[in-house]
């Protein structure tokens, strides 16, 4: 299929009709008609039948436009690339971050960047560990944010600074928290856990399993606010990212670090072969400043 039709597939297959389609390319109803009728001469099957008076879908439609709504997203990801940079000589940035950092961090950098570079323009993605590096291969994203990435003979990797894990719980459940709670003290607690929380959750299983504590899963996920969630609506308490943890604290919810402390690497990772550009450089160390500020509030 060539671009235009492409294009033509995709506004008749999101308006339902010729006429809106038409509308929407801002061309005639004849020349949609022609373009989709050549289309469908050209792949050997029907996109659309008509069904008392109106197009519906044909199940190969269904099927090829899930490829064709990615294409046209990454083409209108282009267009406001070239865009941004013909007009105001900014850039335009393609991020994505661990759900967590999506909290706080990352909107706080993106709105003090563009402060100081008004004309700069983003695409933001929260994507989980394992999706977060297949959307870099893909080359979904620029840069990305992470905890302890992998080592990958295609990745680099920065560090920017580093995080700890936290207890979250409800004051009513650990009313006379020490400053920082050994990690014996969820021996047979009612915890929220994370089925598939990449590398950090590991190292918690890994210090349980040191120590040979129990816990009692009463609920599994797979996203820490989620789990913060739950927590506040006294599920039971969980062990998250401090960043989660401060940004749900309050209403008598309150969050300690573990003894010993689990520390983990917050990291910049981006293809060996596609550097940071000078904009992307610029917005890593405002992200580092960011991250070191967030880790100082109360």
């Amino acid at each position: 299929m060539r671009l235009r039709q492409i294009e033509v597939f995709h506004a008749v297959y999101t308006t339902g009709s010729i006429s809106a389609a038409a509308r929407a390319l801002h061309v005639s109803q004849p020349s949609v008609s022609k373009v989709l009728h050549h289309t469908q001469y050209q792949l050997g099957f029907e996109l659309f039948t008509l069904v008392r008076g109106r197009l519906v879908a044909t199940d190969e439609a269904h099927a090829l436009f899930v490829e064709v709504k990615e294409i046209f997203g990454r083409l209108g990801s282009l267009q406001k690339t070239v865009a941004n940079l013909r007009n105001s000589g900014g850039g335009h940035l393609r991020l994505a971050v661990v759900p967590s950092l999506g909290l706080h961090v990352a909107p706080q950098t993106i709105a003090l960047f563009r402060q100081a570079h008004p004309h700069v323009t983003f695409d933001v993605q929260t994507l989980h560990h394992d999706d977060l590096f297949q959307a870099l291969y893909e080359r979904e994203c620029d840069i990305a944010f992470a905890y302890n990435a992998p080592h990958h003979p295609r990745m680099q990797r920065r560090v920017l600074d580093q995080g700890q894990l936290m207890l979250l719980f409800r004051h009513d459940d650990l009313p006379d928290a020490p400053p920082a709670v050994p990690v014996r003290a969820l021996e047979g607690r009612q915890v929220v856990g994370l089925a598939s929380s990449g590398p950090i959750g590991e190292l918690l299983d890994a210090e349980l399993d040191n120590q040979g504590v129990t816990i009692h899963e009463v609920v599994s996920n797979q996203t820490y606010y989620l789990a913060a969630a739950l927590t506040r609506c006294g599920v039971g308490m969980t062990v998250v990212d401090e960043f989660t943890a401060r940004a749900s604290a309050g209403s008598g919810v309150e969050f300690r670090p573990l003894d010993p402390p689990i520390s983990y690497r917050i990291e910049c990772v981006y293809l060996e072969d596609r550097p940071p550009s000078r904009t992307a450089e610029r917005f890593i160390e405002q992200f580092r400043s960011t991250l070191a500020q967030a880790r100082t509030e109360s």
